[in-house]
């Protein structure tokens, strides 16, 4: 009988995160305000010759290389970020190598290294749910071969520092030690400077986020050219659709649309902070465009009764140390004061109930 290898028969079923399109979406970190208009007008003037033809993915790595000031053969271009990490895992880890991480993080680590037969090694934050440093120093191992650390963190909103990133980097060396700056626009410091003196960092880049391109699925990997050079053998030849390529250009040229996103989404952030410190609940300093709560033990009624009342937002009881926790990203200005008070309501239900 036809049988898949048992690291992929032992998998957990993964379940997509969209739980409806029903009201207002703020559980998946999307871009409430959308993409840039000439990214809308770019689209429109596709022809069927532009989606007909094999799209050429050298033309869009120089265009963020360009736009990043380094050499192209830094750049790898990807359908989304996503694919970056299974390019990254598959070339580094073998089966029984180490894959480390700090929990709470992005789902998507253990099951991409459990899926390659990898020894999966969780380090727990602490109770302010900040990267571990010292916790991931001490299990480094000579089997470990990625360390993956997401800057700014998914679900928590929090960054670490650039000399504590630097450490753990230079304390493996044998390791491909991934940054994942999905989140960076709304954070504005990098380790790209970096990269020169430490070969074996890559920093993973999205145009999901601040960008609003989350449908077109377009990620960007960067690293050592040699390093580069390895997983774009391993990457297929046409990953990155035409119509997500297309845009590219577009997307990076009209900066003052991103700029003036980021800054409604630290407009946004601060107004949710200032309903938590009302509201009595703790929270995390957030880098993203999103805030992470503690809504407590009521947290599912919680999340209930913001979608009854037509907005979405993520539970994350189920992720280490997180019991209680929820995940609510920001929207638009003209959004947030709705969104304000029916969280408003929800807590007081919830309390109640």
């Amino acid at each position: 009988m036809l049988k898949p290898r048992a690291s992929i028969a032992g998998l957990a079923p993964y379940r997509s995160p969209i739980v409806s399109r029903d009201g207002l979406g703020l559980d998946l970190n999307e871009s409430l305000a959308g993409c840039s208009p000439r990214v809308l007008a770019r689209l429109r003037s596709l022809s069927a010759a532009d989606v007909s033809r094999y799209p050429h993915r050298d033309l869009g790595e120089q265009m963020v290389a360009n736009f990043l000031g380094i050499p192209s053969d830094q750049v790898l271009l990807t359908n989304g970020m996503d694919e970056a990490l299974s390019l990254l895992f598959t070339a580094y880890l073998a089966e029984g190598d180490e894959l480390l991480f700090a929990d709470p993080t992005f789902v998507m680590y253990p099951i991409l290294g459990a899926a390659l037969s990898a020894n999966v090694v969780r380090v727990q934050s602490g109770e302010d749910l900040a990267l571990p440093v010292a916790g991931l120093l001490a299990r480094i191992s000579p089997r470990t071969r990625v360390i993956a650390i997401a800057n700014p963190n998914n679900p928590t909103g929090l960054a670490a520092s650039r000399p504590d990133l630097l450490k753990i980097s230079e304390a493996a060396p044998h390791a491909a030690v991934l940054i994942d700056e999905a989140y960076f626009e709304f954070y504005g410091q990098t380790l790209l400077p970096d990269l020169a003196s430490h070969p074996n960092l890559f920093i993973g880049r999205t145009f999901s986020k601040a960008y609003g391109l989350a449908g077109l699925r377009l990620g960007v990997l960067i690293g050592a050219a040699e390093q580069i050079g390895h997983l774009r053998r391993l990457s297929l030849p046409f990953n990155v659709n035409a119509v997500a390529l297309a845009c590219l250009e577009e997307a990076l040229l009209d900066q003052a649309f991103v700029r003036e996103h980021i800054a409604q989404v630290q407009q946004g952030r601060d107004q949710l902070s200032q309903l938590f410190n009302q509201l009595g609940l703790q929270f995390w300093p957030s880098q993203t465009n999103f805030v992470f709560v503690r809504v407590g033990a009521s947290a599912k009624t919680f999340v209930e009764s913001m979608q009854r009342l037509g907005i979405l937002v993520r539970d994350f009881s189920a992720s280490p140390a997180c019991d209680g926790c929820v995940r609510i990203t920001i929207g638009t200005p003209s959004q947030m004061n709705g969104v304000s008070q029916v969280i408003r309501e929800a807590i007081a239900e919830a309390r109640r109930s």
